[in-house]
């Protein structure tokens, strides 16, 4: 099937943007020393990383950043079989903290909900809030993201590929239209 690739976001418009995000985190959170940044796999791991130097960076004080794995808490694992083995990395209890999921792309909510459940593992934060990168709609479940880099309306048959520097070596998003 042929293709179109269309540039969404150029490494400028991108690093704008995480510094847009990351000036939005700061300002909604208050203490940045209860924030926790967790990645969903994949790029929503390198995304919490870069947003969390970017955090240090505005406001001289570490953030705490790990990674989630949703694997064994997706709804579709029948379907899908498990993959690889859970990566999750919390260095820290999440009881009491400000935890921000931070995911690439959000469709159909289905990914935040499992991020949601496996959370519940790892302690009671004060509060869960939901970054992304790139909203595309589509949603099936009551999931609104607290911050969002870009509304992308999409189709259904529409793809929006992230990549970002540490993981592809290169830096955009694009949509990827399939004719």
């Amino acid at each position: 099937m042929p293709t179109q690739t269309i540039e969404i976001l150029s490494p400028e418009e991108l690093r704008r943007t995480v510094t847009r995000l990351a000036s939005e985190v700061i300002e909604r959170a208050g203490d940045v020393s209860k924030l926790v940044l967790l990645g969903i796999y994949t790029r929503g791991v390198p995304l919490a990383k870069l947003l969390g130097r970017q955090i240090e960076m505005l406001e001289q004080e570490s953030v705490a950043v790990g990674a989630i794995d949703i694997t064994f808490y997706r709804d579709d694992l029948d379907q899908i079989g498990v993959r690889t083995p859970a990566k999750t990395e919390i260095s820290c209890d999440l009881s009491g903290k400000i935890v921000v999921l931070v995911d690439d792309v959000i469709f159909s909510g289905r990914t935040i909900r499992a991020a949601l459940n496996a959370v519940n593992e790892y302690g009671r934060p004060q509060v869960i809030q939901l970054l992304v990168l790139v909203d595309r709609g589509h949603r099936e479940l009551p999931i609104c993201p607290d911050f969002t880099g870009k509304q992308l309306p999409t189709s259904r048959d529409e793809q929006v590929k992230v990549y970002l520097q540490d993981f592809d070596g290169r830096d955009a998003v694009e949509l990827i239209k399939v004719f």
